[in-house]
């Protein structure tokens, strides 16, 4: 969308309350009405379904459902710089975007390093052959960047409205379960991981709608997506904003040359920053890439997202002093493509018996 999204007082208190925290039963709206009510935001259960069905329908949303944490499923996703020259831009893209394991595929702004794609694969092994498949293809040299330590990842995009803290939470209802102590996954339960990745139907019962497409019991999905909740597979359960339609249009990815000693004192903090998404260590470049820290912030005006990286900059100034080369904010200017993860492939790859 290239304008923001219209939202009305009950809409942004829907948005904000339940990015995560809704409740898995097998009637969830009546609950999580009450949940906005008990807040002062007078709601039906019908009346939230039918807000959520408009705000889905209308774009507002990606999808409603579960969060899967691909990286718990099976398989490995890592992200890749490298440097596509001008005259050569669109025919490199082309040539990185052909592999179907690049997911997602960014345009970003720096003077050396302008293409950032994220490569998701079944097997670990396969992330080296579609990188020096790609370097071959387009004779540029790529720049693996894997996740190292994961501080946060927790996209939420709060609005201004009702439960501005965007801290409604009734993931306690439901069955108590216990984690199970394996990484594999069950035939059965790669199927339910296959079924609810695009999100859950926006019906009265949704998990007795995806039990019925499984053709297994109700109760089984319930206690199914909260144990992967509890293991971690699934990150939260709610709606998911499109940030752009929300007016979250400034991404930008700001970039640390943090002192190797501080780094466990330093990623906490930042990621305590609740306008930071994504933050995580990832390994430096010698000559090319000088920042291991990578914090993702997102603004709704060029000067939100400006008050926003000096804040993280304040955060990284108590621990030491910060030179201009010691950092740098890579805002993306482009799409190049973005298909998603396919879960289905490293959940196959992950499943035993």
């Amino acid at each position: 969308m290239s304008e923001p999204a219209r939202l009305d007082r009950i809409d942004r208190a829907i948005i904000n309350a339940y990015q995560g925290g809704f409740p898995v039963v097998e009637h969830p709206f009546e609950p999580a009405a009450a949940a906005l009510r008990a807040r002062g935001v007078e709601i039906t259960a019908n009346e939230l379904l039918g807000r959520i069905q408009t705000l889905d329908d209308d774009g507002v949303l990606t999808r409603f459902g579960a969060l899967i944490n691909a990286a718990e499923i099976g398989g490995a996703a890592t992200l890749v710089a490298m440097h596509a020259p001008e005259d050569r831009f669109e025919e490199i893209a082309e040539a990185v975007n052909a592999h179907r394991e690049v997911a997602h595929n960014y345009e970003r702004e720096h003077p050396y390093l302008n293409m950032w794609f994220v490569v998701s694969v079944a097997e670990a092994g396969a992330i080296d052959r579609v990188l020096e498949e790609i370097e071959a293809e387009t004779g540029q040299e790529t720049y693996n960047l894997p996740k190292r330590q994961e501080f946060r990842v927790e996209a939420k995009f709060l609005l201004d409205g009702p439960i501005p803290e965007g801290d409604v939470d009734c993931s306690e209802l439901g069955p108590e379960v216990e984690p199970a102590d394996r990484g594999t996954l069950t035939p059965e339960e790669r199927d339910l991981v296959v079924e609810i990745q695009g999100g859950l139907p926006v019906t009265e019962t949704p998990y007795a709608d995806v039990a019925e497409a499984l053709g297994v019991e109700t109760e089984w999905v319930v206690e199914m997506i909260k144990r992967f909740d509890a293991e971690g597979k699934v990150r939260r359960v709610g709606v998911v904003p499109n940030h752009y339609a929300l007016g979250y249009t400034e991404n930008g990815m700001t970039v640390w040359n943090v002192p190797d000693d501080l780094l466990g004192a330093v990623g906490p903090e930042v990621a305590g920053l609740e306008f930071v998404t994504h933050c995580y260590e990832r390994p430096r470049h010698e000559g090319v890439w000088p920042y291991n820290f990578f914090a993702m912030t997102h603004g709704r005006s060029e000067a939100e997202s400006d008050r926003r990286i000096g804040r993280v900059k304040a955060k990284m100034d108590e621990h030491w002093d910060v030179g201009d080369d010691d950092w740098d904010s890579l805002f993306s200017t482009r799409i190049l493509k973005k298909t998603g993860i396919r879960l289905d492939e490293r959940a196959d790859a992950n499943t035993h018996e």
